[in-house]
């Protein structure tokens, strides 16, 4: 596991994450996922930077292997709170990651492809904090979320 996963240092990059998470969000399915009181306890007692690195290394052994055991029920519903954000963000299996992150099956993921994802993941939990990593875009309500143009371009250059 890497000493710190990178994530995007402009507010650029911010955005379109945001883009992507609000794009995903107009999914009835994935707006209705939300943090439980012990995954935002569990957020309390280790910090945001330790459950991203989780994050990183969870994706990395369960979701990047071209064609990973279980795929499609390798990720549990409750345990860990990247768990319930690999749902909200369709980060769970190979199958919603061709589907809503143009990722293909039968593939490695890339460093930069599992990098973009842990951002992804981490802007979820923040939004769900109520943080913002200082970059000032803060959480949006959900009426402007859904007037955003889609944005299906990669994340943040790496």
């Amino acid at each position: 596991m890497p000493a710190a996963t990178p994530l995007p240092d402009s507010p650029q990059a911010w955005a379109a994450i945001d883009q992507r998470l609000d794009r995903i969000a107009r999914s009835a399915f994935r707006a209705r996922i939300h943090l439980q009181p012990a995954d935002r306890a569990f957020i309390a007692q280790r910090g945001l930077e330790t459950v991203r690195q989780h994050a990183y290394d969870l994706l990395a052994r369960r979701l990047a292997p071209a064609c990973p055991p279980n795929d499609g029920r390798q990720t549990p519903w409750r345990g860990h709170p990247v768990f319930r954000a690999q749902h909200a963000t369709g980060t769970c299996c190979r199958t919603c990651l061709a589907r809503l992150h143009a990722i293909p099956k039968g593939q490695t993921l890339t460093a930069a492809q599992l990098d973009e994802l842990v951002a992804l993941i981490d802007r979820w939990l923040a939004r769900e904090l109520g943080n913002d990593h200082g970059d000032g875009q803060g959480q949006e309500s959900r009426e402007a979320a859904r007037q955003r143009p889609q944005g299906d371009g990669p994340l943040f250059d790496s």
